[in-house]
């Protein structure tokens, strides 16, 4: 059943770090992902508040293009982690320091410290760096907050908690991963992919990590969830980069069946997907680079 969540005024979002930093720039790109959100509600006598999204493998590039671009760290209100993987996470640690407050939240899935592991072509831990454990987040200032169910921030901004109906032809995540259980490898079907669901006039504004829940569920999760059909943007990684034809070809079929306004992606999309999906949405299709600005309403 769909909640009343509010709605968001305006919307800006600036992407920190991609893995492109486009032409002619004199921004960094790095592999992975990070998104500054800066967020208008309230009406009259409107407020505003800024969420990090992810933090990228290194704290360094994102800093260096936060001072580019004109971003004071200390503005930042609260961090949300999509998910485990370094390329996400690895520079959590660097930008609470650099905010330098106590009691940041830092919102993200329970799984968030689990055991994790790429097998293909070879074994490798991709997750939380040990480095940045629990306590270590804490002693930086930040205070977590780990939640599977849906979580309000603010008026018209709820994450989608996680994604525990999936079409079939996401069930299985496009990586083979591996967690541990009692001390036994098994399948890890990425539980704590998360992402975050902007409720505005003109539609929902979803953006996500990777989207290792599959694309197409966590749409259909955040329509469920606000009972808004209408979707004025997706804006992130869709992880189809090691996806098969057959895969491709039936998310883009599910993605132009829903009203679906932009999609802006890039990161670990994949060149053939992304191929396939400039000739489906067109103009409406836009790769991500480091120091995009997009905004609601444009």
């Amino acid at each position: 059943m769909s909640q009343d969540y509010g709605q968001v005024e305006n919307l800006q979002v600036t992407v920190l770090l991609e893995n492109q930093a486009g032409y002619d720039s004199e921004l960094l790109g790095q592999h992975g992902v990070s998104f500054l959100i800066e967020v208008g509600y309230g009406g009259i006598g409107s407020e505003s508040r800024t969420i990090l999204f992810d933090t990228g493998r290194f704290a360094k590039p994102v800093l260096y293009n936060m001072e580019v671009l004109g971003v004071d760290p200390q503005a930042i209100d609260y961090i949300f982690l999509s998910h485990c993987h370094y390329d996400h996470t690895g520079g959590l640690l660097g930008i609470l320091d650099a905010v330098s407050r106590c009691r940041i939240p830092v919102v993200a899935h329970p799984d968030l410290h689990r055991p994790h592991y790429k097998v293909k072509p070879v074994f490798k831990p991709i997750g939380m760096d040990p480095q940045c454990s629990p306590e270590a987040i804490e002693e930086s200032g930040g205070q977590l907050i780990l939640t599977d169910e849906p979580f309000s921030l603010m008026p018209g901004v709820v994450t989608t908690g996680e994604i525990k109906e999936r079409v079939s032809f996401e069930e299985a995540p496009t990586l083979d991963l591996q967690t541990l259980e009692e001390g036994k490898k098994v399948p890890d079907r990425m539980k704590d992919d998360v992402s975050l669901i902007f409720i505005m006039p003109e539609g929902l504004v979803i953006v996500t990590g990777c989207s290792h829940a599959g694309i197409v569920s966590i749409v259909e999760a955040a329509t469920r969830l606000t009972g808004v059909d209408r979707v004025a943007a997706l804006i992130g990684g869709f992880h189809l980069l090691d996806g098969k034809d057959e895969r491709i070809d039936q998310t883009l079929e599910a993605l132009k069946s829903k009203d679906i306004g932009k999609i802006y992606t890039g990161h670990c999309t994949g060149l053939k997907a992304e191929a396939k999906m400039l000739m489906q949405f067109g103009e409406n299709f836009c790769k991500l680079h480091s120091g995009m600005q997009i905004k609601f309403p444009e």
